[in-house]
């Protein structure tokens, strides 16, 4: 499975940019898709996932009820949209696809596969 994000950029706070991550290679609908991120000098973590189109999606409670994880099975593409964007929301924001079983989406490992990451500069 190949993953490319993008959407990224410099946002000024309270802005409400929405990431894409194009997928290929491999049935779409039979993975998980999560979104991660990573803060400069800090380690990579999680911020939503979607286990099938359709099914409920989970966040970090630092984004709930700001970010918003879909999937577009006809596309192969899932978007975060990112509404009231912080400064601390500044991170490398990765997509991932894997198989985890619920317990587990939260967890990086659980992704064997990864795009490249897009940054997001949140400033004004």
């Amino acid at each position: 499975v190949q993953l490319q994000a993008s959407g990224g950029g410099l946002v000024q706070p309270g802005g409400s940019p929405r990431l894409s991550c194009a997928t290929s290679g491999d049935t779409f609908s039979s993975y998980a898709l999560g979104w991660f991120r990573q803060a400069p000098g800090k380690e990579r973590e999680f911020v939503a996932a979607s286990r099938w189109s359709g099914s409920r999606p989970y966040y970090a409670d630092s984004v709930k009820d700001r970010f918003t994880i879909s999937r577009d099975n006809t596309k192969n593409t899932v978007y975060l949209q990112m509404n009231s964007l912080k400064p601390e929301d500044t991170a490398v924001y990765y997509c991932a696809a894997g198989r985890p079983i619920a317990s587990t989406i939260r967890a990086h490992v659980s992704y064997p596969y990864w795009g490249q990451g897009t940054l997001v500069t949140v400033s004004s």
